[in-house]
């Protein structure tokens, strides 16, 4: 995962003209900090700003109206924001300079949910600043700053009220994600690790009603989306209220989704060790749309860590858990997260992860140097690992991760596996797509192939990805 991810957004056809702003077209630029949720959400600003005459760009230099979608998750996150902010200060400076108009900044997502009035004062040039939840207050706030420099902040709204505004109209014409979707179903944790600033800035675990999930579901499918990614800080902890009007379960959400005609395939992330179900386990076993891959977070490997994380969830646990999932799905490929120099790892505590990254083998991983973050317990805890000593601990812990999942990739050297083709290559007529393992596979000759999923031979494997060719290519 990288700290930022940019997605321009393709522009819609009839696009709704300007309600009052300006009778010539706006240009928008939205880029993205952290994860699929913020990207999810970057999309669906997007949506909501069409009906205003807002056509994305690829550039904030030609942009009207810019968008900083933050996280909080990563270490000096403000600070990037603010670096950017004084850029596009700059930039707009010389666009006013210049006589090519003004351009409106806004700062959205969990750096404006948890700094937004600070962020305010130290950059006077923004002028709107809105929480993850109010992004469906985009069009009013916008109409407010361009009339009358009016009310700026939006942060505080109940999650229901931003899907609420996804009209079914709004869905059906959504930017184009190609074959692969983002789907939000559940926001903000009540688990409260003491390293996360996620239940302070996403707020408590609310989850959408099932007939909404559903609905905008199938107008992807009709859309020609192949595979939805189901997103939530805690997904499985999904409870939306289901077609009797009691909680559902991420379980029968999913059977429910799988009956989608087109709709293929099924992924969910982020996934606490808490909240695996054994009918979210039986799931897989029972469904094919189910991928067969799991990002299910451990964070440490020792139980005296673990417990000051405040995971309630020993390393016993995780271990059995990971082989009751993968008695139900055999070919089950786990990813998880790792934070290493927590306050008060020892060196024993460190090599209690290394033991358990060696017991569970993963896929992939993500993992990094524990840095504080303001407002959470951990960051004044006593017995903050120096510098030095966690990197190394992170370099050790890498190379491990690194080796497993190299040698996973490698393993699937001549299986033959159904490849889902998202993109054209770098390379003349080559496709590029994702195994059921979310591997990237690149395939020669396929380029004519984009949306479907076909079989492909695997030929070699490596770190990252794999190369592969198509199983029969004078049938397809």
């Amino acid at each position: 995962m990288t700290d930022t991810l940019e997605k321009p957004i393709e522009k819609a056809e009839g696009a709704a003209p300007d309600q009052g702003l300006a009778a010539a077209p706006k240009r928008l630029f939205i880029k993205t900090y952290g994860c699929q949720m913020n990207v999810y959400d970057s999309e669906r600003m997007a949506d909501v700003l069409r009906p205003l005459g807002y056509a994305p760009t690829d550039a904030p230099e030609g942009a009207d109206f810019v968008i900083l979608n933050t996280c909080h998750i990563r270490e000096r996150a403000a600070e990037k924001v603010y670096s950017e902010l004084g850029k596009l200060k700059q930039m707009r400076e010389r666009k006013v300079a210049r006589g090519d108009g003004g351009m409106t900044i806004a700062v959205a997502g969990c750096v404006a949910q948890a700094e937004g009035e600070e962020i305010m004062k130290r950059q006077p040039a923004v002028d709107l600043v809105v929480g993850p939840q109010a992004y469906h207050q985009l069009p009013e706030l916008l109409t407010r700053t361009a009339r009358a420099r009016g009310e700026r902040i939006g942060a505080d709204f109940a999650p229901h009220e931003k899907f609420d505004a996804l009209t079914p109209k709004m869905i059906a014409t959504r930017g184009g994600e190609g074959p692969t979707a983002f789907l939000t179903v559940q926001e903000g944790c009540d688990k409260f690790c003491t390293f996360c600033v996620v239940p302070y800035t996403r707020g408590a675990e609310w989850s959408r009603p099932a007939a909404a999930v559903l609905a905008e579901a199938r107008a992807l499918a009709d859309r020609g989306v192949r595979e939805v990614t189901l997103l939530g800080q805690n997904v499985n902890a999904y409870d939306g209220e289901g077609p009797d009007g009691k909680p559902s379960t991420l379980a029968r959400l999913a059977y429910a989704l799988a009956e989608i005609p087109g709709l293929d395939r099924i992924r969910y992330t982020t996934s606490h060790a808490n909240d695996m179900s054994d009918d979210l386990i039986a799931a897989h076993a029972d469904l094919d749309a189910l991928m067969p891959y799991l990002h299910l977070p451990v964070q440490a490997g020792s139980d005296r860590v673990l417990r000051l994380m405040n995971r309630k969830h020993g390393r016993q646990k995780y271990i059995d858990l990971i082989a009751r999932i993968r008695t139900a799905r055999p070919d089950m490929a786990i990813a998880g997260d790792f934070i290493v120099g927590f306050p008060g790892e020892t060196d024993r505590d460190f090599e209690d992860t290394l033991d358990l990254v060696r017991q569970v083998t993963y896929a992939g991983a993500f993992s990094f140097v524990y840095s504080p973050r303001p407002g959470t317990p951990a960051a004044t805890m006593a017995g903050q690992v120096e510098e030095g000593v966690a990197l190394e601990r992170l370099h050790r812990l890498q190379a491990l991760l690194f080796e497993q999942q190299t040698a996973f990739n490698a393993a699937q050297t001549g299986k033959t596996l159904n490849v889902l083709f998202e993109k054209k290559g770098r390379y003349d007529r080559q496709a590029i797509g994702r195994s059921p393992y979310l591997q990237a596979v690149h395939v020669e000759a396929a380029d004519h192939l984009l949306g479907q999923i076909v079989p492909v031979e695997i030929v070699s494997g490596a770190q990252n990805s794999l190369n592969g060719r198509l199983v029969d290519q004078g049938t397809i």
